[in-house]
């Protein structure tokens, strides 16, 4: 969320230069629920971790969709498909899940090894 200098420049502002909430979301362009949270909790750093990992949908398709970009990283540049077309054809199989997650997973150094 927010990094360890943009918490102190909140503080600071309040609580050193005297300045009121509004002034604080007008000048250093935070939210008025951000700089309330920063101002109640003496915690210097937010972060958001996930408890647990849902099981993506793409998950029984993963082995087909391995082999259509194999097949699609030997083709000619000019005959490689779009990832938005490798993601149509998996449509076609069946898939019934969303792009980004075909996306994520095509994304370069993600995958595992070719077999």
């Amino acid at each position: 969320m927010k990094r360890v200098d943009a918490i102190a420049r909140v503080r600071r502002a309040f609580h050193v230069q005297g300045w009121s909430m509004k002034r604080i979301v007008r000048e250093l362009h935070v939210s008025r629920n951000t700089v309330r949270k920063l101002l109640r909790s003496d915690e210097t750093d937010f972060s958001y971790e996930r408890e647990r990992q849902r099981l993506p949908r793409i998950g029984p398709w993963q082995e087909p969709l391995e082999k259509m970009l194999a097949v699609n990283e030997t083709k000619p540049a000019r005959e490689r498909l779009t990832l938005i077309r490798v993601f149509e054809e998996l449509r076609t199989l069946g898939h019934e899940g969303g792009y980004d997650a075909v996306r994520r997973f095509a994304r370069p150094g993600q995958r595992p090894a070719a077999r």
